[in-house]
């Protein structure tokens, strides 16, 4: 892990994690990307790589957390305060209540098929057909709201469920988190900005369980002492910034115009990348 692509995979990091584009498909292109022009072989990922994926997933959290701090206050009160008087009718209460079912219904679909995903981020060629897929699911979730869906303004019990089962999926690297969670939203009837908002919300919890479980369960000490970590910390950096500048202008960008370009984008860059990799691999 050299400065440079440090930097880069920050700033992919960052614009992609909150647009719905997928960021684990754009880290794993443009590290492979960088593997194909310096003439290097794709193979596994380094340790000191997989540890650079979780830290700038952190960066992306910071910034989230800074966005979203009201939010995250407000929840966190109305959840302490219906614990002591046993009363969960405040609708900042329920929410909380819903990202955390959204959260474990995340994990019992994304855990069984985490060893899979991994393996996907080898084969550029069939994360491009993923995002492939995920294009067509933001054409069709903004064609269904317009269209067929009855619109509501709050999260309840059955959307959360789906948008946790949407984030579940969104483990597969080319499922874009943000863009599967969103979709969903609008499926079940949610206007693009509290899609958005709830999408991003619950973000979260999950982003925060795996910065700290992966390390715990995986880093070695020593190995890790070796890693460029002027590097890793200014990537974390680079992500955070550009994530927090992201959110910002894409809460703006989805209050007045639908996910459709980035629907086209998706199959656009899809078949590129597949296309690209399927010859180069």
């Amino acid at each position: 892990m050299n400065f440079i692509q440090a930097i880069l995979m920050g700033l992919v990091q960052g614009l992609s994690e909150f647009l719905p584009i997928s960021s684990s498909a754009h880290l794993v292109f443009t590290s492979n990307f960088y593997k194909v022009f310096k003439g290097i072989e794709i193979v596994q990922q380094s340790n000191e790589e997989v540890f650079f994926d979780i830290m700038v997933h952190l960066g992306t959290l910071v910034a989230v957390l800074i966005f979203f701090r009201k939010d995250v206050i407000n929840i966190l009160k109305a959840m302490f305060n219906a614990i002591k008087t046993k009363d969960w009718s405040d609708k900042e209460a329920k929410l909380g209540l819903y990202i955390m079912l959204g959260t474990v219904v995340t994990v019992c679909l994304a855990f069984p098929i985490h060893e899979f995903a991994e393996k996907l981020v080898y084969t550029p060629s069939i994360v491009g057909i993923l995002l492939f897929i995920t294009g067509f699911v933001l054409l069709g979730s903004e064609y269904m709201s317009k269209h067929f869906v009855a619109k509501k303004e709050n999260v309840d019990l059955k959307t959360s469920i789906f948008i946790g089962l949407a984030q579940g999926l969104a483990a597969l690297p080319g499922f874009s988190r943000s863009g599967w969670t969103i979709a969903t939203g609008l499926f079940f009837g949610l206007d693009r900005v509290n899609a958005a908002r709830y999408s991003f919300l619950l973000s979260i919890p999950i982003i925060l369980g795996a910065s700290m479980v992966y390390p715990l369960v995986k880093i070695d000490i020593q190995e890790a002492m070796q890693y460029n970590w002027s590097a890793i910390i200014a990537g974390t950096i680079v992500s955070a910034i550009t994530g927090y500048l992201c959110i910002k202008y894409f809460m703006k960008f989805i209050s007045k115009f639908s996910l459709a370009i980035f629907g086209y984008y998706c199959i656009i860059a899809g078949i590129l990348t597949a296309v690209f990799f399927g010859i180069y691999a």
